[in-house]
């Protein structure tokens, strides 16, 4: 349970660290806050988590770099006693809060939340079944609606998205974090096919170095270069391929126009695969 020590208001900036962080702090995001700081002054608090072995930021790493390259000796902060899976908690719902996630970090963030839940509420392990899975439901699907209000889809995207996430390690996620093309959530969804370690480890520093514009195009490149030809496509297949591909090779405003043209019928088609319907 999380315990608030009420009597601290403020820190030492330097006696706050920053470790075990899923996320890096951004140079340009700490430059923008240094430079709102210099002009309005420090406005809020940070979140800092007390430990045995000293203190350290939960919510605000950024404010708190900020206020050291400003040189400042203290900053507002609240302080608490919690689990480590709290405190990841603590971390996610921040990031997630934001506006600046991408499909990658909310796919990765989403999925180590759930981990931190599971963590909080082992019943929820064995097969998320029965109330567990209900419990999750209920405290998930605020979130998830919000995401899906933000980004413009639907909540079961959002859960799609979660589940492209979980199949990543922090290492993976660090190397697709440093792609020069934005991830898509087709390319998150297609590295959780991957069943092999190595051929993971392959897709994703081929997407990270630039080097395949999708993980469907690098699954393919690491098969050809072991000897192994692809299985013969059906008409199925053939056609999702074709459709999905001249997606990917679309521009913004060539896939607003196909919206404009094809929205009502991509829109009933939402409606037919949310309830279940759907061929």
């Amino acid at each position: 349970m999380i315990e608030r020590l009420t009597t601290i208001t403020e820190l030492p900036v330097t006696e706050i660290g920053i470790e075990g962080r899923l996320r890096d702090v951004s140079p340009s995001g700490v430059a923008t806050l240094v430079e709102a700081i210099r002009e309005n002054g420090f406005v809020g608090r940070i979140t800092v988590r007390r430990k045995k072995d000293g203190d350290y930021v939960l919510d605000g790493a950024h404010r708190l770099t900020a206020m050291r390259e400003l040189g400042a000796e203290t900053i507002p902060c609240d302080v608490v006693r919690c689990s480590d899976a709290e405190a990841a908690m603590f971390e996610i719902d921040g990031n997630l809060a934001g506006a600046d996630m991408n499909t990658l970090d909310e796919a990765y963030f989403l999925a180590r939340r759930r981990e931190a839940i599971q963590k909080l509420h082992p019943e929820m392990k064995q097969g998320m079944a029965g109330a567990a899975a209900r419990w999750f439901e209920l405290n998930f699907s605020s979130l998830a609606q919000s995401i899906a209000e933000k980004r413009g889809i639907t909540t079961r995207q959002v859960y799609k998205i979660m589940a492209a996430g979980s199949k990543l390690d922090p290492r993976d996620y660090q190397l697709l974090r440093s792609a020069p093309k934005p991830i898509a959530l087709s390319d998150l969804i297609e590295i959780g096919k991957i069943e092999e370690t190595v051929e993971r480890y392959d897709v994703v520093e081929a997407l990270a170095a630039g080097a395949a514009k999708s993980a469907k195009a690098a699954r393919k490149a690491y098969r050809a270069a072991r000897g192994d030809a692809p299985a013969p496509a059906s008409p199925k297949d053939a056609t999702l391929a074709r459709l999905m591909d001249a997606w990917d090779r679309a521009g913004k405003r060539e896939r607003m126009a196909f919206l404009e043209e094809r929205g009502a019928e991509v829109a009933a088609l939402f409606g037919e695969i949310d309830q279940g319907d759907a061929a």
